[in-house]
């Protein structure tokens, strides 16, 4: 099995590293990841200048660009033959809720998927999180699962897992994406050279977060497990859309 690995914290983090150090036990990988950390990238693409692969003494690569860069990159010009799987991760902090929309990590496995493979995005959940292992080993189970009974057709998977000891989980939840409040405000402040700058403010709380959500099965320490999609059309609307056109 061939899996293509990426992140956006950065092809030095210790999330990468720890998920590399596990797959690599079932699958032969490559690394392809940010030079440095792209967090909160979403899906963008760089189409304003020529982007740069290198190889660091690892072995692993990393591209002077976005998460969905190093895919697109990977599978449509470096690599000669298809990945397996794409794996993203292991992203220091959760990515639930709304905030997959804003996330590089999730946005690495979405590109894997818009290509045509089965992709996983895995994050671990926590302020300072440090149990990297045990989500590198979750990882490692989902993709003997999909070795051993492969969907259909493409899926993308989004994984969260609390940040405790593996033996310490409780299982695994299929989940949806809840939902937050709106974020805080900006943070406006002033630089050494008397110019306003402002800094994004905080996540907002959770508003949704009931059961069957990714926030609940985290925080009754389950590991989220939610299906994507891509599809952005609201469909319920469109009835309404046309109405309000003929008006």
């Amino acid at each position: 099995m061939r899996i293509l690995l990426s992140n956006d914290d950065g092809y030095f983090s210790p999330g990468l590293q720890a998920l590399a150090a596990e797959l690599s036990k079932v699958a032969e990988i490559t690394v392809v990841a940010p030079e440095r950390d792209r967090s909160g990238a979403s899906n963008s693409l760089t189409l304003d200048r020529p982007l740069q692969l290198r190889r660091a003494a690892n072995g692993f690569h990393y591209v002077n660009g976005t998460p969905t860069d190093c895919v697109h990159l990977a599978v449509t010009g470096m690599l000669d033959v298809m990945p397996d799987m794409v794996v993203s991760g292991i992203n220091h902090g959760a990515n639930m809720g709304d905030d997959t929309v804003y996330s590089g990590t999730v946005a690495a496995a979405t590109e894997g998927y818009l290509l045509g493979v089965p992709s996983l995005a895995v994050s671990l959940v926590g302020r300072s999180p440090t149990h990297f292992v045990t989500a590198a080993k979750l990882a490692r189970e989902m993709v003997e699962r999909i070795q051993r009974a492969p969907f259909g057709e493409p899926v993308l998977l989004n994984m969260n897992v609390p940040d405790v000891p593996y033996e310490s989980l409780r299982g695994l939840r299929v989940t949806r994406l809840g939902r937050r409040h709106r974020a805080e405000s900006v943070i406006r402040s002033t630089n050494p050279r008397g110019e306003t700058i402002y800094w994004i403010g905080a996540v907002g709380d959770v508003a949704d977060a009931g059961d069957g959500t990714d926030f609940h099965a985290v925080g009754e320490g389950y590991v989220s497990v939610t299906p994507l999609q891509i599809d952005l059309t609201h469909t319920s609307q469109i009835g309404d859309v046309q109405d309000w056109l003929v008006r």
